[in-house]
């Protein structure tokens, strides 16, 4: 992980915002937004700041190498899945039919903020092989970090009208493939993480 990736799991996990880690180094909002991007860097002084702030070594911040005792990766939401998937454009689904892995492209991904969702037609093999099998990984490559996500879990069927609605909101495309009678074909998965890895 970079810094600024480094500085923003950190932050969240402390559940500090922006603004508020902003006035804690007396600095504006959009320093700690350019740090978080790797657009800029703290000066040593902030460093040490942010040391302290944050519960981890200057050494942590610094080297790509470096890990502490805790694991990074297991602090991360399903919201950074989402952003992270989002700003890589689409995701691969690796599911196991008949002791085979099957692995494919996709693209509607959703989160609450505490959940991942993603959505399928039941008249394709992923929702027979996601119903005989739940185990999945989604998996996304960031060609501007050169980082890759790797989420596994379990896939479960969601009911929820709220949840639909908001998937249609955010793919249009949902309203206009699924109308009338197609509507029935529209399944939205919801995924238990069970383990997140960036790397």
């Amino acid at each position: 992980m970079t810094t600024g990736e480094k500085l923003a799991v950190l932050r969240k996990n402390k559940g500090i915002t922006q603004e508020q880690l902003a006035e804690l180094l007396k600095v504006s909002r959009q320093s700690v937004s350019r740090w978080e991007m790797d657009a800029a860097f703290p000066e040593t002084e902030k460093l040490v700041k942010l040391s302290k702030i944050l519960d981890c070594s200057i050494d942590f911040l610094l080297n790509d190498n470096r890990q502490e005792p805790w694991s990074i990766s297991a602090k991360i939401t399903a919201n950074d899945c989402f952003q992270f998937i989002r700003e890589c454009g689409y995701f691969f689904l690796a599911t196991s039919a008949d002791g085979k892995p099957k692995l494919r492209p996709m693209g509607m991904l959703y989160s609450d903020g505490n959940t991942l969702f993603f959505a399928t037609d039941k008249r394709k093999n992923l929702y027979s092989e996601l119903t005989g099998n739940p185990s999945v990984e989604l998996a996304s490559y960031n060609l501007n970090t050169r980082k890759w996500i790797r989420i596994n879990g379990r896939a479960g069927t969601e009911g929820s009208q709220k949840i639909r609605e908001e998937m249609a909101t955010l793919y249009p495309m949902i309203k206009q493939e699924y109308i009338g009678p197609e509507e029935i074909f529209f399944v939205i998965f919801k995924l238990l993480i069970e383990d997140i890895r960036i790397d």
